[in-house]
């Protein structure tokens, strides 16, 4: 492993940790979701028990990672867990295509910030592409002075989120409490369906992966693992702790917009949390929201800008793509893997297929954690002396059942999109001679170093 000619700075602490994992996870879904939730569940109690399913599925899946990063407290994510588990090959395609997934997502959360952006100053709204691409340009040129900087940033930005939300919910818990709809849920809802029936299924079945998919996130401190000063004891913290936090936020949020808002104008509402806003902040309410908006997609291009050049440090320096994206700044920023991610996010945003790259990221990106549950089953058998700081609670249980739930989630996302689906194949399966190319690259420069000189 080609190592970088200066280490990254141990400097993160556990409250970086859990800021990380909030700006990372928290997004506009829970903004929206819980409008799709009432039109799909149609009951109040089912919706406030999804999200509880969600956050303890979720909890599942954190106690897994979390064994595996302190056991392997390196930068990389979800890489370096497949190559130690499963060997070159696959932490090869688990790296690229997690890169690749995080590059969309930039992309993705910064034309949408510019949509926010536009609705608060109308100038922006001329041009989103090019909005888009100097909000990635200003966050990337934050990062580029260094990792101090970059971590002040995301903790700033998470705890405006935070406040932000902790303000609307307290304003719903402060008005008083809407009185109960005699309106009948949705004829196409889970409530209003024979027991049991397809229909029934199929709707809960939707709502679970529109729930699972707005904790993704939780995991964002793995990422970091090199730059924590006590990455044993912090990064544990930092998951567990940060996917705790997300979901009582979310479990909450959801108890005080179902508190002042109808379940059938829940329903009907493209955004429920204006409309909660509207109704405990008559002045103001819609511009909080919108700012709120703003601020999530913010901080989620934030995080990530932070987490995807650390997988391409990981990648090359283990000799599968130039080893100069190892190399890191004296600020503690690796600069050629920020400028060549930057660079894609942007070239991605001024393509005409964005649209698709999109899609096909939302069915890799459960790669990710197949391949880590995968390798923590496969580590326990194989390298059982190895130290554990932490170990999964439940393990193998816990373990076992997340893997299954995201078998099922990627199976349900193939069938739901088939296309995207069939072309996420066919990237995987053009990984293989890639690879091979790329491994042999790497064998012949191995080959001809020149070895030293016997004592």
């Amino acid at each position: 492993m080609i190592q970088p000619a200066r280490p990254l700075r141990r400097i993160l602490g556990l409250g970086f940790g859990l800021a990380i994992a909030f700006g990372g996870t928290v997004g506009v879904g829970i903004l929206r979701l819980p409008g799709t939730l009432a039109a799909t569940l149609g009951d109040s109690r089912l919706i406030v028990l999804f999200w509880i399913l969600g956050g303890v599925y979720s909890l599942l899946g954190a106690v897994a990672v979390a064994e595996l990063a302190a056991m392997l407290p390196e930068a990389g994510g979800f890489y370096v867990y497949a190559r130690r588990a499963l060997g070159n090959g696959p932490g090869f395609v688990v790296g690229w295509s997690d890169w690749v997934n995080l590059v969309a997502t930039i992309a993705y959360a910064a034309l949408t910030a510019a949509v926010f952006l536009g609705t608060l100053w109308p100038p922006a709204a001329a041009a989103p592409r090019v909005t888009a691409i100097a909000m990635i340009a200003l966050f990337t040129a934050f990062h580029w002075g260094g990792l101090r900087i970059g971590s002040t940033l995301t903790s700033a930005i998470s705890l405006c989120v935070g406040l932000m939300l902790m303000v609307l919910v307290g304003g719903c818990f402060l008005s008083a409490p809407v009185a109960a709809s005699a309106v009948p849920p949705p004829a196409t809802s889970a409530a209003a369906l024979p027991l049991m029936s397809l229909g029934m299924v199929a709707a809960l079945v939707t709502a679970l992966r529109a729930v699972f998919l707005t904790y993704d996130g939780w995991y964002s401190p793995i990422y970091m693992a090199e730059e924590s000063t006590q990455p044993t004891l912090t990064l544990p913290r930092a998951i567990i702790g940060g996917t705790v936090l997300v979901a009582a936020m979310y479990v909450i949020f959801n108890i005080a917009i179902l508190r002042v808002l109808p379940l059938p104008v829940l329903a009907a509402s493209a955004l429920p949390a204006a409309e909660a806003a509207r109704v405990v902040l008559p002045r103001g309410g819609a511009e909080l929201v919108t700012v709120i908006s703003l601020m999530t997609v913010l901080s989620l291009v934030n995080a990530t800008l932070l987490m995807a050049p650390r997988v391409l440090l990981a990648i090359g320096r283990d000799g599968f793509f130039t080893r100069k994206a190892a190399l890191v700044s004296a600020g503690g920023t690796p600069r050629v893997a920020l400028g060549v991610t930057s660079a894609a996010a942007a070239a991605l945003i001024m393509s005409g297929t964005f649209d698709e790259i999109i899609a096909i990221a939302v069915v890799l990106f459960l790669l990710n954690y197949v391949s880590a549950y995968t390798a923590l089953i496969v580590l326990r058998r194989r390298e059982p002396a190895t130290p554990r700081p932490y170990r999964a609670f439940g393990y193998p249980y816990t373990t076992v059942i997340v893997l299954l739930g995201c078998v099922l989630l990627w199976i349900a996302a193939i069938m739901e999109d088939q296309r995207s689906g069939l072309f996420a194949g066919l990237l995987l399966i053009a990984c293989a001679p890639l690879y091979a190319w790329i491994a042999r690259r790497r064998r012949l420069k191995e080959t001809a170093l020149p070895k030293p000189a016997p004592p």
